[in-house]
């Protein structure tokens, strides 16, 4: 099998929750050895679940499972004076350094930036934190929803526009956090030559949502002319057909804005009459008719099922795809041909459906191999081996609760 294209790197993962597991995640799954180093209770998303009978165990958390794959697994007290000891042994040769902490949490344990370049001048540290490293809310508690909603996403999207915004359960700050910091710290790791050594990146995950989710077109048009877009329930307010529409047997996603697209709608619903309207010709026209427009469609929507009209639809050119459920996607051929989908064999779990490479490397293939460590796992291969400590030591460090 080839080597993994991040084969060599190193990374040490100091977090917990999802952001740094996933962004190490994404080294590890492309072949970097990803040393997870949890507290010795363990990273908190070991008590979060999901779990098999919703029967609580800190070794079966899907979500825990996803986010640690291919990694090996320590424990380590890092805020004592032995631990930070050792945790500066492990990042002595390490290339990455990964963490999402509060800054007065490193800081307090002498393992602030500065602290960790004298060590390891060509070590790069990623940070993911909710608001930043700088800034006035840099030291402030968060978590996901509350980077969501500083960077206007939750007004933006999601929700009536004159009722009250709402949550966005998906962890979707974290997860993008983490992909902005495993590219940009990537980048830092190959760029060290250019820059002299290490170097830290600073990833604020409603920075990154701010970025991606509302984007220059409304923050950017604000600050322009004053004017921005908020929430506009289901549909786009600028064209239609542009929503999610019930039919026999779930929803589909409608989406028909160009003539070419109308026109193929127009020829599945069996051409009706007011569709050959030259006026609905425009999608902005349609859109300001959508009110007289949506329960027509819907009229023949409700008629058919959602795999019969996403697939006479695309043949018809007309972009309309089925809204799955996760139990259909978990099933789902088209991601099973891509080897989206994939198991894994876990001690306590069993075989485990899980996700495969989010980005395809045909010459040096990635994905998840190994399931995610148990914990403490590789507490003797790396304190004992990569470290050198003997087995009394080890002993010794796991009776003062160290590890």
């Amino acid at each position: 099998m080839a080597a993994g294209a991040l084969d060599g790197t190193k990374v040490v993962e100091l977090g917990q929750m999802v952001s740094a597991p996933f962004c190490a995640k994404l080294f590890a799954d492309y072949g970097a050895d990803v040393i997870k180093v949890e507290p010795p209770g363990g990273d908190v998303v070991r008590g979060w679940g999901p779990f098999p009978g919703d029967t609580p165990h800190p070794e079966k958390s899907g979500l825990f499972f996803y986010l640690n794959t291919n990694k090996r697994g320590v424990t380590l007290d890092a805020g004592t004076d032995r631990g930070r000891e050792l945790l500066l042994k492990l990042l002595a040769d390490a290339d990455v350094l990964i963490e999402n902490h509060l800054p007065p949490v490193l800081r307090e344990r002498r393992l602030d930036y500065d602290t960790l370049a004298a060590a390891n001048p060509n070590l790069v540290v990623i940070s993911i934190t909710p608001f930043g490293q700088s800034g006035p809310y840099s030291e402030w508690n968060g978590y996901d929803l509350n980077a969501f909603h500083l960077s206007a996403t939750g007004s933006r999207y999601c929700g009536k526009p004159g009722e009250a915004p709402l949550e966005h359960g998906t962890f979707s700050a974290d997860f993008y956090g983490g992909m902005t910091g495993a590219a940009w710290g990537l980048a830092a790791v190959y760029g060290r030559e250019v820059c002299g050594g290490g170097q830290h990146i600073d990833v604020s995950t409603a920075e990154a949502i701010a970025a991606t989710f509302v984007g220059g077109q409304n923050i950017g048009g604000y600050a322009q002319d004053g004017k921005f877009e908020k929430r506009t329930s289901v549909g786009m307010p600028l064209g239609a057909p542009a929503t999610i529409m019930p039919c026999k047997d779930g929803h589909v996603w409608m989406l028909a804005l160009e003539p070419g697209q109308w026109n193929g709608l127009a020829q599945v619903m069996g051409n009706p009459d007011w569709m050959q309207l030259e006026m609905f010709q425009d999608m902005f026209t349609r859109a300001q008719n959508s009110d007289a427009i949506y329960p027509l469609i819907e009229e023949w929507t409700m008629q058919h099922g959602k795999m019969e009209i996403m697939e006479k639809c695309q043949a018809a050119g007309c972009p309309v795809t089925a809204v799955f459920t996760v139990a259909e996607a978990a099933e789902h051929p088209h991601l099973a041909a891509r080897e989206f989908l994939i198991d894994l064999e876990h001690a306590e779990l069993g075989k485990v459906r899980s996700l495969g490479p989010p980005f395809k490397l045909p010459e040096c293939p990635g994905g998840a191999s190994r399931p995610a460590p148990l914990l403490g796992e590789h507490n003797d291969e790396i304190y004992g081996g990569a470290l050198g400590l003997d087995a009394a030591a080890v002993a010794a460090l796991r009776e003062d609760g160290i590890i």
